[in-house]
């Protein structure tokens, strides 16, 4: 793209309109800009468009915006994972212009552009910085220097916003070499800069407050002290670099200043005050690192940092505005609680005044907190139960009575047990006015109890947790209103979740129907721990793992249950709640389904899902609707296979509509929904799903990454439920093409053997005959090209299903016709070396059998000339069959939480409840050992002597000695 009049009138109209309110216009600008941005030298006519001071300051600053998300995307491009498509990378060229131009544009610019800039300097510092820009940092630091000599805190505090943005990859990487010798670079260059216009700004911040300067003049001041703690918590987080250990004095004494001084002139207005608690918020994290990392250089500042931090504490306010400074300054005495510096809480009177002053003003509820509960009440429940509250000043209030309990563990209890005891008496003499201190008992029991490792069971010293369950949380439960106080029940409702292992089964199930009532709660938390709670109830398992809750439990309550959940989400904001489907979905794994129930729930689930097509939202509700379903399909189908044609009808409508309507976040779902749905049926199968199977065969439908493993599962059920279909009409030719393009892929190939495999299992040998040659030639190349052990081991396993499906002298004659001696080959350079390798009940089974009979069978392998090889292969068996049960079969796994962070960028997202139930090809044979010793017995009765001389020399001793064992428990004897 060339920069001339007509480029920069073009794109200053484009930028215009990119503005517009009116949809049409911004849509063709967007599209106009977005083909532009595929020329050539676009980031740079879109950069100097930026540096024209004629153009208006709003095109200007969209522009500002435009080139930075254009230098995201294409400074150092990645293919797009759904797509495949990689967008058009900047040229060289056209990188080293726009380097030339950015650091004196962005520091000329507006402040709202300067910030536009200088995140679009920072991605391509990510990137190039510092190898690749070596003239960056000296520019930082000549133009720094220069903006100093004339105090131009403008130009200050871009030059630091710059380097800060460039400096945090030494926070969040992980220490290597080419790290430490980036951050040596950076620590060379830049440590001295930094202490000089730290030390600078404080002497004009002393001399400004000295002299009655006005807020204007002191923010900017401020914001430059934060920025250079920021860079300070960066260049420092690796390890104590020498320049900061040598001036630590000076870093120190300013930091104390700013967490000990307060500021009038800023602090009487609400954001001037938000300006100094960011720089005391900075202090705070920066000392924190320190106490963490250089304990002992930094010990003969702690006594007067944590005086300081304790006094500020006091007289910080309850206001959420100040939270942040609040959460870091409360974290730094939490690290100082469990350091060996502990001793500093030990005084007389410190940690009931730390409890009466800091824990429980912080722990109290505030109006932000109600306010959050009533208007928001997913992330309140994200704070509240899911633990994303670290940053809240309840729950670190609470962590750092845990930190003061790691060394005072008694006293702790006992003062924190007291102050319950008065909050709760509070509450008895007033609950109308008083319930904030009964939620606050609550809150410190729940927050304060620990978690057993490797466990969901937790556990507290505070209380006894039955008594107070029963006293303190059973009225709540029990209440006839359950719309009355609504945060008191949450809390209730969250300590009968979360200790719901202690509580007796009696008394728990005593309650079960107040939790079916509070389902009908008003309050969006309050039906969500309602329900959160049921779901946990039925996960909870007695010794042995047995389900403490099972169907006859639940099963006369599921009508109401039922009707209660699916009502709950009619509630506003409550039409995609993830908890109540989550609890559907629990209840349909574990309660005795009749036809009746199956009615109303397959209604209600696809009434649901109709409308979460129009445009999906949440995707973890989503996920607990298609298992719901899932579950659902499975379950009642098999307690009544009658009711299949009853769920086809209502649920392939939806199936349908997001395959027509392309749904894409949801196709993979709807694949393995219909896999599922042609594996219930009896052949044949209806019109419906052939037409769907036709879809499943053109090759656009593979096009989508995302969609393979749910295809791959789809195509599977067909396989076995119509393989006379297959076989007609060129069929097979083009599931053997799927194959082949999934297999040559090392992303897919998995995927391929698992469509393969399926044909061996399902067709007849006669059928796939024609095609055998070609699957050996797609493996071989392969194997030839780029093999990997994942790859091998599917391999292993192919051949191994071929075999017992075929005979040892089929799968060896098949293969040397496609390149003689290939056979052998393989089995030396693959099969054995891989062998030991195969995890997984049936995968184990399955090549320990087929190794067998191939050793035992195979003419080839038991020739002369092959004693080598036999012994080898043997040597692998019994390594394979010799490993622990826990190393070499995969657990099942019980149904996964899905996780919270999973987004529709996932790749693919698998139904559980739909899942494949994996087949036996090997039912008659139940133990491979036994059928080991057994089938050598045979052919060494056959040919006396030869065989224990080749074990001699070809097996390990511990494996000579493993079959030697394997042999007296079966009663075979080689001979």
């Amino acid at each position: 793209m060339e920069w001339n009049p007509e480029t920069l009138r073009n794109l200053s109209q484009c930028f215009l309109h990119t503005l517009s309110p009116a949809p049409e216009p911004r849509r063709a600008a967007e599209k106009s800009l977005a083909d532009a941005a595929e020329n050539p030298n676009y980031g740079l006519a879109v950069l100097r468009l930026i540096a024209e001071p004629t153009v208006d300051d709003q095109i200007r600053q969209a522009a500002a915006v435009n080139f930075k998300n254009h230098l995201r995307y294409r400074w150092a491009p990645s293919s797009d994972s759904n797509t495949g498509t990689t967008l058009s990378p900047i040229l060289d060229p056209e990188k080293e212009q726009i380097k030339a131009l950015i650091v004196t544009l962005m520091l000329s610019s507006t402040p709202r552009i300067q910030s536009q800039l200088s995140e679009a300097l920072a991605v391509i510092g990510k990137h190039d910085f510092p190898k690749s820009w070596p003239t960056l940092l000296p520019e930082l630091i000549a133009n720094l220097r220069k903006a100093s000599q004339s105090n131009d805190y403008v130009s200050i505090n871009g030059i630091l916003g710059t380097a800060n943005s460039i400096f945090k990859k030494f926070r969040y990487q992980y220490k290597t070499n080419d790290l430490l010798l980036d951050l040596k670079y950076c620590l060379d260059n830049f440590c001295a800069p930094l202490l000089e216009i730290y030390l600078q700004t404080a002497q004009l911040i002393d001399s400004t407050v000295s002299s009655g300067g006005p807020a204007a003049t002191l923010k900017p001041l401020f914001e430059s002290q934060r920025l250079c703690c920021r860079i300070f918590y960066s260049l420092n987080f690796q390890e104590l670099p020498e320049f900061f250990e040598d001036h630590m004095k000076e870093w120190m004494g300013e930091f104390k200043k700013y967490l000990t001084t307060n500021y009038p002139a800023l602090e009487s207005s609400s954001d001037g005050l938000g300006v100094v608690d960011d720089l005391r918020a900075a202090v705070c994290e920066n000392i924190s690192l320190y106490m963490e990392k250089n304990e002992e250089e930094f010990q003969g500042y702690l006594n007067d940092f944590a005086l300081a931090v304790w006094t500020l504490l006091g007289n910080v306010s309850q206001t959420s505005a100040r939270d942040r400074l609040a959460v870091t300054a409360i974290k730094f005495l939490t690290t100082v609680s469990t350091s060996v510096h502990h001793s500093l809480f030990s005084g007389e009177g410190v940690i009931p005044q730390i409890c009466q002053s800091i824990v429980i003003p912080n722990v109290r509820l505030r109006d932000e907190d109600e306010e959050l509960f009533e208007m928001n009440y997913v992330e309140f429940i994200r704070r509240d139960m899911e633990g994303s509250d670290i940053d809240t000043r309840r729950r670190i209030a609470c962590e750092l009575l845990k930190g003061i309990a790691t060394n005072y563990k008694q006293k702790v209890t006992e003062i924190v047990s007291v102050q319950i005891q008065n909050l709760l008496s509070s509450f008895a003499a007033n609950p109308v006015a008083n319930w904030k201190d009964k939620d606050c008992a609550i809150y410190l029991v729940v927050s304060l109890a620990t978690k057993k490792a490797g466990g969901t069971s937790v556990s507290t010293d505070l209380v006894d947790v039955q008594s107070f369950f029963t006293s303190v949380i059973v009225p709540e439960l029990q209440s006839r209103d359950v719309n009355a106080f609504p945060m008191l029940k949450a809390g209730a409702l969250k300590f009968f979740t979360m200790f719901r292992s202690q509580i007796p089964k009696p008394l728990a199930f005593q309650l079960f129907p107040d939790l079916v009532r509070f389902l009908g709660a008003e309050s969006n938390v309050v039906h969500s721990y309602a329900a959160s709670c049921v779901e946990k109830l039925l996960l909870v398992k007695d010794e042995g793992g047995r389900a403490r809750y099972d169907s006859a439990d639940i099963t006369p309550y599921l009508p109401v249950l039922m009707t209660n959940l699916f009502n709950a989400m009619k509630f506003p904001e409550s039409e995609e709640n993830q908890y109540i489907m989550k609890c559907i979905m629990r209840i349909l794994g574990v309660a005795e389904i009749s036809t009746e129930v199956a009615g109303h729930c397959i209604s209600g689930l696809t009434s649901i899902l109709n409308e979460v097509c129009k445009n999906p939202k949440n995707p973890i509700f989503n996920h607990y609707l298609f298992e719901s379903v899932a579950v659902l399909v499975r379950r009642a189908c098999q307690r009544d296979p009658s009711l299949i044609s009853a769920f086809e009808a209502s649920i392939l409508p939806s199936l349908q509509m997001i395959l027509q309507n392309d749904v894409t976040e949801f196709l993979p779902y709807a694949f393995q929904l219909l896999a599922q749905l042609v594996e219930l049926n009896r052949p044949p199968v209806s019109p419906n799903y052939m037409e769907i199977f036709k879809l499943l065969l053109m090759p656009e439908s593979w096009k989508r990454s995302s969609n393979v493993p749910a295809l791959v599962r789809l195509l599977q059920a067909f396989l076995q439920k119509v393989p006379h279909e297959i076989s007609q009409e060129g069929r097979l030719a083009q599931v053997l093409g799927i194959f082949n393009m999934l297999v040559s892929s090392s992303s897919t190939d998995e995927q391929g053997f698992y469509v393969l495999n399926t044909v061996i299992e399902s067709l007849e040998y006669g059928v796939i005959v024609p095609y055998v040659p070609h699957i050996w030639n797609a493996l071989f190349l392969r194997l030839q090209n780029s093999r990997t052990v994942k790859f091998v081991k599917s391999l292993v396993i192919f051949m191994s299903l071929f075999l017992v499906k075929h005979g040892p002298s089929t799968l060896v004659d098949t293969m040397n016709a496609v390149q003689p001696a290939i056979f052998r080959t393989i089995v030396e350079q693959f099969w054995i070396p891989n062998l030991k390798l195969i995890t997984g009940a049936i995968e184990f089974k399955l090549t320990a059998v087929a190794s067998t009979r191939l050793i035992c069978e195979s003419p080839v392998l038991l020739d002369a000339s092959a004693v080598g090889v036999w012994g080898k292969m043997l040597d692998s068996i019994v390594t394979l069959i010799s490993r622990p049960e826990e190393d070499r079969v995969e657990e099942e796994p019980e149904m996964p939480d899905i996780a919270e962070n999973v987004g529709y960028t996932a790749t693919f997202v698998n139904l559980y409840n739909a899942g494949k139930k994996e087949e036996d090809p090997l039912k008659d044979i139940k133990d491979p050992k036994e059928f080991l010793v057994a089938s050598l017995a045979r052919i060494s009765a056959a040919s006396p002597g030869r065989f224990p001389q080749i074990i001699n020399e070809n097996l390990e001793p511990a494996n000579r000695e493993a079959l030697l064992q394997l042999c007296s428990r079966y009663n075979c004897t080689i001979v």
